[in-house]
C-alpha cells in the first residue's frame, strides 16, 4: 500500500480541496483557529495536523504523504483484523485486496482527512475486538475520539460496532464498558457537532443520492473492479464469507452499516458522498479474503474425497475439525450456558491439541483393530489415503501455531513417536503455506486487469480540476495590472495555492485577505464599489467555474451576482482556457453603441421668376 500511495505521488498540480488543506496549513495557529469559527470546523483537527506537517516542507508531495501513510496504516489494520479473527492467510489476502482497491489508492493521494479516518476506524475496530477478548476499553474511546475529530461522519461506525456487539450477544458488563468508551468520544465530538451544524452551508452543493449513486458505490466498494469477472468472482467470495462467523460479525456492519444509513438520511437532508464513507470499505477485503478461505477449505475436502478415503473416517475428521474451528464463530458467541469471550483466544491451541490428540487416538485404536500393523511402526500410519487425511485434518484444525501443538497432541495420545509426527506436519504445512503464496499471487491478477485506471488516476487532469495548470495559462497570458475576478470567490485558491502567475494582476473584488478575515478566500468588498472598479476597466480576466458565464445560476452572494451581471451584460468573451471545473477567460467590454449621423435634408430652390 505504501508502494502504491508512493507512486505517481507528485502529479504536477492540486485540485480545489487540495489547495484549500494547502492554504490553510501554511497559515499560524491563531489565524486557522479564527478561520474554524466560521468555517470548515469539521477539518478542523486534520488542518492543525497538515500545518506541523507543511511546517517542515511546504508542497505537493509533503500535503500527500500522510493520506499516504493512513492508507498504508489502514492495510496493515485489515491484515491485523483478518489474522485475529480467522488465520493469517486472511489477513494477508485482505490486506493486498484493501491495498490494490482503486477507490482506496484514489484517495491515499489526495490532501484531504479521509484516508486517515479509515485508519482510525480501522484501529477502533481493531481495538474493539480486542475489548471483547478481555482487554481495556479506554483505548478504544481514545482512538474513537481522534478519528471522530478528524471528521464527524465517522460516527457512524459506532452504529457498526453495536451490531456486532448484539449479533455477539455480549453480557450486560460488556455492553456497559463499551458505552461508557463511546460515550467519552461522543462528549468530544459534541462541541464540533454544534459548530457545524451552524456551517452546514458548506455543503449545500449535495444532492440526493439516487439509484445510480448507490449502484456506483457499490461496484466501487464490492470488488477491485467495478464490471467483469474480477467483480462478479468478489461478489461470491462475499456471499461465502458470510459464513465466515467471528469475522463476519465484525465486517459486514462495518460494511453495510455506514454507508446504508447515509444514504438514507441523505433521502431528507442530502449529505452524501463516497469519501464521507470510504472507511467502510474496509469490511469488503475481509469479507472476500474469508471466502477465499472457506473455498479453499471445500475444495481441500473434495481432493480428500477424490483420494477415495473411507467415509467413516472423513466423517470423524469433519467432526474432529470443527471443534477445532469453534474459534471462527462470532466474536463472544455463547456456547450453550457459558460465554465465550475472554478465554476465546486463550483456549484455542488448547482446543487445537485435544483436537489433534482425539484424532490420534482415534485413529490409533481402529489401526490396531485392523491389525496392528500400525504399531508395530510406532504408530505411524503408512496406508495412503489414511496418512491424506492425518495431514489434512492437521493442516485445518492446526494453523499457525497448532501445528507446532500437534506434536504435542500425537504424543498425548500415545500413538506415535515425534519425529513421525513432525514428518507428517512437515508436507500439510507446505501446502497451507503454498496456498497462502498462491492466494497472494492471485491478488495480482486484478490488480494487472486495472493497472490502466490505476496509471489513468495518477494523471492531474483526472481530478476534478487542475489549479496549477489554470496558474500557468494565467503566467503566460496575464500582463501587469490586469484586472482579475474570481467567481464564486472561491477561485480565488488558485490564486492562493500558485501566488506567482497572478504576481502583478489587479484583483478587483478583494477587501479583505483570508488570513486576516478568518475566511478561506478573503473577503470581497460591496456590490457597488465592485460596479464602480469594474466602470473604469475595459478588459478582464475571470477565474470562474467551468460552466458559468453564460449560465442561469443566481449566485447567493451579492457580490458575486454583480460579478455575473456586469460581465455577461457589458463584456464579451474574447479567449477561454477551460482545465475541468475551472476555466481563465479574457473578456473584453463592448462598444457601445454609437448614434447614427444623419446628413441634412437640402432645402427646396426658391422657384425661378417667370420671364415676362
Amino acid at each position: 500500500m505504501l508502494a502504491l500511495g508512493l507512486w505517481g505521488l507528485d502529479r504536477g498540480g492540486m485540485w480545489g480541496d487540495e489547495g484549500v488543506t494547502f492554504l490553510v496549513g501554511r497559515r499560524t495557529v491563531p489565524q486557522i483557529w479564527h478561520l474554524l469559527h466560521g468555517v470548515d470546523a469539521v477539518h478542523g483537527l486534520y488542518y492543525l495536523l497538515m500545518h506541523a506537517v507543511l511546517t517542515v516542507h511546504p508542497g505537493e508531495v509533503t500535503l500527500r504523504l500522510p493520506s499516504v501513510c493512513g492508507a498504508a496504516a489502514t492495510a496493515g489494520l485489515v491484515a491485523a483484523l483478518g489474522v485475529r479473527l480467522a488465520r493469517p492467510r486472511v489477513g494477508l489476502w485482505a490486506g493486498l485486496l484493501y491495498a490494490i482497491t482503486p477507490l482506496t489508492g484514489h484517495y491515499a493521494q489526495e490532501g484531504r482527512s479521509y484516508a486517515l479516518v479509515a485508519a482510525g476506524v480501522a484501529g477502533a475496530t481493531l481495538l474493539l475486538v480486542r475489548a471483547l477478548e478481555g482487554r481495556p476499553w479506554w483505548p478504544y474511546g481514545a482512538v474513537l475520539a481522534v478519528t471522530f475529530l478528524l471528521h464527524e461522519f465517522a460516527v457512524l461506525v459506532l452504529c457498526a460496532h453495536a451490531l456486532t456487539l448484539a449479533a455477539a450477544r455480549v453480557p450486560r458488563a460488556t455492553w456497559l464498558g463499551w458505552a461508557r468508551a463511546t460515550g467519552v468520544a461522543m462528549g468530544t465530538l459534541l462541541p464540533l457537532a454544534w459548530i457545524s451544524q451552524r456551517q452546514s452551508a458548506q455543503v449545500a452543493w449535495l444532492r440526493i443520492p439516487d439509484w445510480d449513486t448507490t449502484e456506483r458505490l457499490a461496484r466501487d466498494f464490492l470488488a477491485v473492479t467495478p464490471t467483469g469477472i474480477v467483480f462478479w468472482t468478489s461478489l461470491l467470495l462475499i456471499l461465502l464469507g458470510l459464513g465466515a462467523g467471528r469475522l463476519a460479525s465484525v465486517a459486514l456492519p462495518l460494511l453495510l452499516v455506514p454507508p446504508v444509513l447515509l444514504l438514507t438520511v441523505s433521502q431528507f437532508r442530502p449529505l452524501f458522498h463516497e469519501r464521507y464513507v470510504l472507511y467502510a470499505l474496509a469490511g469488503a477485503p475481509l469479507l472476500v479474503a474469508a471466502g477465499a478461505d472457506r473455498l479453499v477449505g471445500a475444495l481441500r475436502w473434495l481432493w480428500l474425497e477424490g483420494q477415495g478415503a473411507p467415509s467413516g473416517r472423513r466423517a470423524e475428521a469433519e467432526r474432529v475439525v470443527a471443534r477445532a474451528g469453534r474459534h471462527r464463530e462470532l466474536v463472544g458467541a455463547p456456547s450453550g450456558t457459558s460465554h465465550r469471550l475472554r478465554n476465546d483466544r486463550r483456549t484455542e491451541p488448547e482446543d487445537r491439541t485435544t483436537a489433534a490428540a482425539t484424532l490420534g487416538t482415534r485413529d490409533e485404536a481402529a489401526q490396531k483393530a485392523g491389525g496392528g500393523g500400525e504399531a508395530a511402526a510406532g504408530g505411524g500410519i503408512r496406508d495412503g489415503a489414511a496418512a491424506g487425511i492425518r495431514a489434512e485434518v492437521r493442516a485445518a484444525a492446526a494453523v499457525g501455531a497448532g501445528e507446532r501443538a500437534g506434536g504435542g497432541g500425537e504424543a498425548a495420545a500415545g500413538g506415535g513417536n515425534r519425529t513421525a509426527t513432525a514428518a507428517t506436519s512437515r508436507p500439510s504445512l507446505a501446502r497451507a503455506n503454498l496456498i497462502t503464496l498462491a492466494g497472494a499471487l492471485a491478488v495480482t491478477i486484478p490488480f494487472l486487469h486495472g493497472l490502466p485506471d490505476y496509471r489513468n488516476d495518477r494523471d492531474a487532469a483526472r481530478r476534478p480540476e487542475n489549479l496549477a495548470a489554470v496558474s500557468t495559462l494565467a503566467g503566460r497570458e496575464l500582463r501587469p495590472g490586469d484586472p482579475v475576478l474570481f467567481l464564486p470567490s472561491f477561485w480565488r485558491v488558485t490564486a492562493l495555492a500558485y501566488p506567482r502567475p497572478f504576481v502583478g494582476a489587479r484583483d478587483l473584488a478583494l477587501g479583505e485577505s483570508g488570513a486576516r478575515s478568518g475566511t478561506l478566500s478573503g473577503r470581497e468588498v460591496g456590490p457597488g464599489e465592485l460596479r464602480a472598479r469594474l466602470a473604469g476597466v475595459d478588459r478582464v480576466w475571470i477565474v470562474a467555474q467551468s460552466n458559468l458565464l453564460p449560465s442561469r445560476w443566481v449566485p447567493g452572494d451579492p457580490t458575486d451576482r454583480v460579478k455575473l451581471d456586469v460581465v455577461d451584460g457589458e463584456f464579451a468573451r474574447r479567449q477561454q482556457y477551460v482545465r475541468g471545473r475551472v476555466k481563465l477567460a479574457l473578456y473584453i467590454r463592448r462598444m457601445p453603441p454609437q448614434p447614427m449621423q444623419l446628413a441634412p435634408m437640402p432645402r427646396p430652390a426658391s422657384p425661378s421668376p417667370t420671364p415676362p
